[in-house]
């Protein structure tokens, strides 16, 4: 048995135990509340109505919510609505009013309340749009500079894993004998951590498999204004992702992680 599969099956009894669901809401909607942390270090809270076997998802507009507090508004045109929009796109989730929805039927459910959570977890970093000094996201950051040292690139690239279920990186590069799946940190910290983790360990197998080439996980990590903790930067190299620190990219052992 690979070393991988006992952490595997850990990482998926912790989502089980943590996960909690309350049906007496005194609605029809039932609650779940998930492992996953937002900007205030809350769980994730998901709401979930059959009707007809037509499962809703939605997040009851918290997300939005707690950006609003920061001064994270959201308009019809600007910069953050492209962003929000992109995001929302990319793992097929729609508005309603404020609220963050997506529907599914019981064979789809496990897919969409992924993406659901994925899409939560990105609309709260955009909480770093509320400083003036910000000009880009750093996602775009990494796309100028894999631009910049012309390395061709698909973005928001999107792999089905051992489980089935499908997972989005923000970049993959593609070589003859090896392909380099890419996530950008521009905070790292554990709840980012475990889902990146957890989406590389099931991809990467099949992944290989599919393809017959070598397949790379790289976190590029924004060490700009804070270095991350060193046990995060640990439990990626453990898991055998490299690790890009942004304040030396230019380097050659980082362009080297970028390389064939």
């Amino acid at each position: 048995m690979s070393w991988i599969q006992p952490l595997l099956t850990q990482y998926h009894e912790f989502i089980k135990s943590r996960t909690v669901v309350q049906e007496n809401t005194g609605t029809e909607w039932i609650a779940i509340s998930t492992p996953y942390l937002d900007m205030h270090n809350d769980a994730v809270e998901l709401f979930a109505k059959n009707s007809n076997g037509k499962i809703e998802l939605s997040d009851d507009g918290q997300t939005l919510r707690n950006l609003s507090l920061y001064g994270v508004e959201f308009n019809r045109i600007g910069k953050r609505n492209d962003l929000l929009e992109s995001i929302l796109l990319t793992y097929g989730i729609h508005l309603s009013g404020e609220d963050l929805a997506v529907e599914a039927n019981e064979k789809d459910f496990a897919q969409k309340k992924l993406n659901l959570l994925n899409a939560i977890s990105e609309i709260n970093d955009l909480y770093v749009l509320s400083k003036p000094t910000v000009a880009s996201v750093f996602k775009e950051d990494v796309k100028e500079y894999l631009e910049k040292h012309n390395l061709i690139y698909t973005p928001h690239f999107i792999s089905k894993g051992s489980t089935g279920l499908e997972f989005t990186f923000d970049f993959q590069i593609a070589y003859r004998k090896k392909e380099i799946v890419i996530k950008t940190f521009n905070t790292l910290n554990k709840n980012n951590l475990v889902n990146f983790l957890f989406s590389w360990d099931d991809i990467r197998q099949t992944r290989t498999k599919l393809i017959g080439k070598e397949v790379m996980g790289l976190a590029v990590v924004n060490d700009e204004n804070k270095e991350p903790k060193q046990d995060l930067i640990e439990a990626l190299q453990s898991r055998g992702s490299n690790v890009l620190y942004w304040k030396r990219r230019e380097e050659v052992n980082s362009l080297k992680l970028l390389q064939e």
